[in-house]
């Protein structure tokens, strides 16, 4: 009898965590890049009352006698499944029509500092002109340097440092990359001289050749991981890598395969209000049935005790 009051508790413990997550599901159904989750149940040990027995001549097989004690969590599982597409024709609004994430960092990624990946695209220009999140954490660009090896940098979009003329538009195209135009008129893509023989090393400049220094060109940084299911949330819609989600493949979402990038575009939560609401009601249903057996074990519990008056 014991065993049954036990098993209603870890069932109740169980829901009140499914409920918890569904909680934590629909008060992000308007976050933009947000993940739900989702959580699995599994049982816990079974006591044998008796073993199975193998068929003779005589008599055939018998089947195990077993009692469950309960169950508990399995597994509180992320999908990465892709959330609605919401139009803003905001140019710093970015959407990632693919696997990849984009990749922010609190300090200047030329450091190599803590990165975060996410899909929260709603990115701005601060008074630096340097490209950002919400959050402030910068933006990472990618350039490749005079040994072919990707080097994260900051995304400056304010003047060609080279020929001192200030950009007065840009935009972002599908592969990440910036195209400005300065003062004069002039329009190319935003870069960086990556050679340190160059007096110029380090200065962001606009690139309108269509054919030299292609490396210096700057384009937003995309990671894409083998098991995005292993990442780990670290607040305000951002991840951290784990021993279980795999090496992140970052650089140019062309070259990670990473899908393609659309501007004016955010990419809303996942969250579908209609699947979690029945999901509420199964938990809420199974959080009183498994209150409902504690009772009735406790009804049968007082009436053994009352069975000597």
């Amino acid at each position: 009898m014991l065993k049954s009051l036990y098993s209603g508790i870890s069932g109740m413990k169980g829901f009140q965590t499914k409920l918890d997550v569904i909680g934590n599901n629909v008060a992000n159904v308007n976050t933009i890049g947000f993940k739900k989750s989702r959580v699995i149940f599994q049982d816990i040990i079974s006591q044998n009352i008796a073993g199975a027995t193998a068929p003779t001549g005589q008599l055939g097989g018998v089947n195990p006698k077993q009692i469950g004690l309960g169950s508990k969590i399995a597994s509180i599982d992320t999908l990465h499944t892709p959330g609605s597409p919401m139009t803003t024709y905001v140019g710093t609004d970015l959407a990632i029509d693919g696997d990849a994430f984009f990749v922010v960092t609190p300090e200047d990624p030329k450091f190599g500092g803590a990165s975060y990946l996410t899909k929260a695209g709603n990115f701005t220009r601060d008074a630096n002109g340097d490209l950002v999140n919400s959050n402030g954490f910068f933006v990472s660009g990618v350039a490749v340097d005079a040994n072919g090896i990707s080097q994260q940098v900051k995304i400056n979009i304010t003047k060609d440092e080279v020929s001192d003329k200030k950009f007065t538009s840009y935009s972002i195209d599908s592969n990440g990359y910036i195209n400005v135009v300065d003062e004069d008129g002039r329009s190319g893509k935003l870069a960086m001289v990556m050679d340190p023989a160059d007096p110029d090393y380090g200065k962001y400049y606009l690139n309108d050749s269509p054919t030299d220094n292609q490396n210096d060109n700057i384009s937003l940084t995309t990671a894409v991981v083998l098991n995005p299911g292993g990442l780990k949330k670290a607040g305000n819609t951002m991840f951290e890598l784990t021993g279980n989600s795999g090496i992140a493949d970052i650089g140019r979402v062309e070259s990670n395969n990473g899908g393609q990038i659309i501007a004016g575009v955010l990419e809303m939560s996942n969250v579908d209000l209609t699947e979690e609401f029945t999901e509420m009601i199964v938990a809420q249903r199974g959080f009183q049935a498994n209150a409902r057996t504690i009772t009735t074990s406790d009804s049968i519990l007082e009436e053994v005790v009352n069975l000597k008056r």
